[in-house]
């Protein structure tokens, strides 16, 4: 699968407070023609998805005001199709258990490298190819998480295409 070439049709948006890590993920995604969105706090990133629909939304776990997992829980009923991917240093099996919950498709540990960020981007583009499904499974080190998910269908919401249609 070419990433790269997936990514530039889709909307992207960063949600971390680290400075250097939103610079240096958006000159990568630039180098490879692809547009992230890169915000600094949750709260810029609930309006932001007021006013723009997003594909793939990253956002670190720990972050000024609203934490990571809160601002998923803000924003789930308002963007279900949204595929997102938590950040974190913190990572632990109750985080993991509660991010799941919230429909978390990946997780990356911090420090990473754009390797990093490459697989988990290429796992979640593959999950939107799949389209919804009610049981997820997700490893993570060595455990299985399982969480039950609101069928998207009963509600009426699908996935958006991710070759590029909204």
């Amino acid at each position: 699968m070419n990433l790269f070439k997936k990514l530039k049709r889709m909307e992207i948006l960063l949600v971390d407070d680290d400075e250097w890590i939103r610079d240096s993920l958006a000159l990568y995604f630039e180098s490879e023609g692809c547009h992230l969105t890169t915000l600094e706090t949750a709260e810029e990133g609930v309006e932001a998805l007021k006013k723009h629909d997003y594909d793939i939304l990253l956002t670190d776990y720990k972050l000024p005001g609203m934490d990571g997992l809160e601002f998923l829980r803000h924003i789930r009923s308002t963007q279900p199709h949204i595929m997102t991917i938590l950040i974190t240093a913190y990572k632990s099996d109750d985080i993991v258990s509660e991010a799941m919950e919230l429909g978390i498709r990946g997780f990356i540990e911090k420090p990473f490298t754009n390797k990093t960020i490459e697989e988990s981007l290429t796992r979640v583009v593959k999950k939107m190819e799949e389209g919804p499904h009610e049981n997820q499974r997700h490893k993570e080190d060595g455990k299985t998480y399982e969480c039950q998910h609101v069928q998207d269908e009963k509600r009426g919401n699908y996935p958006r295409n991710p070759t590029g249609g909204k």
